[in-house]
């Protein structure tokens, strides 16, 4: 009893800072997204409207327009890391030369803020400037532009994040390996089990708790990327590189619409959570016999 008191009174201060900087927040968004309230209007009031803001998501184009490049950038993105990311990590299990310092170098993106990392590649895109544009156009012929071409603008954004969260899956990835058990694979190989089967049937299965964890954190992240993206292109050309999260801030600050930003806010909740959970019952073959 008394062991159980004293836990719960070392979790109070993480529990009340979760609470302050998590419940009430959503609460509050939660309660807003029931109005239509813009500060600057003349009327600036909060005006209850029930469902409408909700209502008008269904109907906006724009919004989803944000939700489909949403989820084919997080696509894109997630897959592509968990690829390079278990393949570099098991190059790290071997030993080579200079190892240590591929590894330093290889970690060093997660060293850098996202505003700087937009920054960066936005310089290195620039035409006339930027190295990216020189060399597609002198190797390649290929006019690289990305305020132009909506199609490099999106494949730029999605390299962009590959290079800067690439090595945490690699890291991630690092450490469940490292932790497995040498038996069951030198077992497999004995019995004469190809190298593939002992991936798929062995290794892939101890490693399931560390891919879902790192799949989860990468979602999530992917999701709600805004700052590279704003730096990169500010959502353009047009509205091609307008994520989620971008077009949630036009509505808030440019247009300053909250009630139905707040309702925006919500529902990419409960798209994430929605698809975290999805994720997860197919990966742990949980059926459900309804939803």
């Amino acid at each position: 009893m008394r062991s159980s008191t004293t836990g719960w009174l070392i979790l109070f201060p993480t529990l009340v800072i979760l609470f302050v900087t998590g419940f009430l927040p959503f609460i509050y968004v939660l309660v807003v997204s029931f109005f239509d309230w813009n500060l600057f209007a003349v009327d600036a009031g909060m005006k209850y409207t029930g469902v409408e803001n909700f209502r008008r998501l269904v109907f906006d184009a724009a919004f989803l327009k944000s939700i489909w490049l949403t989820l084919k950038f997080t696509f894109f993105v997630v897959f592509s890391q968990l690829v390079i990311g278990f393949a570099l990590a098991k190059l790290m299990m071997r030993n080579f030369p200079l190892k240590n310092l591929f590894r330093g170098i290889h970690t060093l993106p997660l060293m850098i803020a996202p505003i700087a990392v937009g920054a960066t590649w936005r310089l290195m895109t620039v035409p006339g400037l930027g190295p990216i544009h020189y060399f597609m156009q002198q190797w390649f012929g290929i006019d690289y532009i990305l305020s132009r071409f909506p199609a490099q603008a999106f494949t730029t954004v999605v390299l962009m994040d590959i290079w800067h969260w690439t090595p945490l899956v690699t890291l991630t990835f690092l450490a469940g390996l490292s932790n497995l058990p040498d038996e069951p694979v030198e077992q497999a190989r004995i019995d004469g089990a190809r190298e593939y089967q002992i991936f798929w049937d062995i290794v892939l299965p101890m490693l399931k708790p560390v891919v879902l964890t790192t799949i989860f954190i990468r979602l999530m992240d992917a999701l709600r990327i805004v700052d590279e993206v704003w730096m990169l292109t500010g959502g353009g050309p047009g509205a091609e590189t307008r994520f989620i999260g971008l077009h949630i801030w036009r509505i808030v600050f440019p247009k300053t619409d909250y009630g139905y930003g707040a309702a925006m806010s919500l529902m990419t909740l409960y798209l994430t959570i929605m698809l975290c959970w999805l994720l997860y019952a197919a990966m742990t073959g949980r059926k459900e016999s309804h939803l």
